[in-house]
């Protein structure tokens, strides 16, 4: 069975065909994109140069995905990302959004956790199938980075809903004011 833990390798040849080391057989990028949405990391590499290809792959994907009209990031976000590559931003950017995957990441498994265990609704018919859209939508929009937990990261059973509500919100001001510094740099 394949090791999970270290990255699936995929070579490319040059004519530019995809190999999984794994499988011995040919992907394509939406093969790829799968591996990433099931969790796995991948990282593809240039079979003669040995040429690291990873970054470069995942853009194409991002790019292939956004074309097909799948919109995850709003234009102001890419506006915003084309000025960090003429600015000083550069170095604050790959930082800031980490930290708001990682704030999505952890925000999503409390709101998982609160539908399906303290919640009422819970159990009523179709929650169930709600609930399993959710975290495909969560995976999809993460691009599988990290897995998803269970749970929350921290025990906030005392806490109960209102304090998750307040938690949602401070993480969203707290979002706001980081996308504001980043627009305030970019001028």
């Amino acid at each position: 069975m394949a090791d999970t833990q270290k990255p699936l390798l995929i070579k490319r040849y040059a004519s530019r065909r995809l190999y999984n080391t794994e499988t011995s057989d040919y992907v394509t990028l939406e093969d790829i994109a799968e591996f990433i949405r099931d969790g796995r990391e991948v990282q593809i590499v240039d079979l003669k140069s040995g040429d690291d290809l990873t970054r470069q792959y995942l853009l194409q994907i991002i790019a292939e995905h956004e074309s097909r009209g799948e919109n995850v990031l709003p234009i102001n976000v890419l506006t915003d990302l084309v000025r960090s590559y003429t600015t000083q931003a550069t170095s604050v950017v790959p930082d800031f959004l980490a930290a708001s995957f990682e704030m999505l990441r952890e925000g999503q498994s409390a709101m998982m956790e609160n539908m399906t265990k303290s919640n009422p609704l819970a159990s009523m018919p179709g929650m169930e199938a709600m609930r399993a859209q959710q975290e495909a939508f969560m995976k999809a929009m993460t691009g599988g980075l990290g897995g998803m937990q269970s749970g929350p990261a921290r025990d906030d059973s005392a806490a109960g809903s209102a304090g998750e509500g307040e938690d949602l919100n401070e993480i969203r001001k707290q979002l706001a004011e980081l996308q504001d510094k980043l627009s305030k740099m970019n001028k």
